[in-house]
């Protein structure tokens, strides 16, 4: 009797060009998945990323391009994904926007951006995805920040976006449950700014309130997706998982 080998499950991570995202899409493609690399404005690289995994294993990866805070455009990337492979196992709410807003300064476009990308898109994102999900008995992840919890100075919106993206990931949990799982992920220190902007002293400053001593690096966080994506979490939902070096606890 002939046996029909299963399709490889499919994941579709916003902001996955680079850093973070990118680590993330490299870690659940090695782990066997289709993996969808959604980028907005990081074309050269998200495409540079596609081409390696494709390397790799043929047909395993594809570029998506949108800007998140268009909700058409958001529509049309969830559309798009789920007819790449014709199904959609995973989402992972990692594309993010971040600096400081002193409240002096505060814009009222400032705010929309933080908010939109932090909180306004996952969510819609996770509304045009849902159904695809539920099919599968997906997940979803969602990268949320220490700093939901605790205060960052001059960073207002973006606290409350994390914040609210927390409360938005257990409200989800119970809205898509028993079909579709989801969690969060709140890392801190993981990687140093690619734009080299901190000193050797502020480096050493950094690390020196760590109780671990180090950053997390990019596989600390996909480590913990990968086990929130797996098996081993089949009756985890609603939860935060907090990937911070210690730093929480001071």
């Amino acid at each position: 009797m002939e046996t029909r080998e299963r399709p490889p499950a499919v994941a579709l991570i916003t902001g996955g060009a680079r850093r973070i995202g990118a680590g993330l899409a490299r870690a659940l493609h090695a782990a066997g998945m289709n993996v969808i690399v959604h980028y907005r404005a990081s074309g050269a690289d998200a495409r540079a990323l596609v081409a390696e995994l494709n390397r790799a294993r043929a047909d395993s990866a594809c570029a998506l391009r949108a800007n998140l805070l268009s909700l058409d455009q958001l529509q049309r990337l969830a559309e798009q994904a789920l007819a790449r492979w014709g199904r959609l196992d995973a989402l992972i709410n990692n594309a993010s926007s971040y600096y400081a807003t002193p409240l002096h300064t505060l814009s009222e476009s400032a705010f929309d951006e933080l908010v939109g990308t932090n909180l306004k898109a996952p969510l819609f994102l996770a509304q045009a995805c849902a159904e695809a999900l539920r099919k599968t008995r997906g997940a979803i992840v969602n990268l949320s920040d220490l700093y939901a919890r605790k205060p960052l100075k001059a960073r207002a919106p973006y606290c409350a976006a994390k914040a609210g993206l927390e409360a938005m990931t257990r409200v989800l949990a119970l809205e898509l449950a028993p079909e579709v799982r989801v969690n969060a992920v709140a890392p801190s220190a993981i990687l140093w700014p690619s734009d080299d902007s901190l000193s050797a002293a502020e480096r050493r400053q950094t690390l020196s309130r760590l109780p671990l001593g180090a950053l997390g690096g990019e596989d600390s966080v996909a480590g913990a997706v990968l086990y929130l994506l797996s098996p081993a979490a089949a009756f985890v939902t609603g939860s935060v998982l907090t990937v911070d070096g210690g730093e929480g606890l001071l």
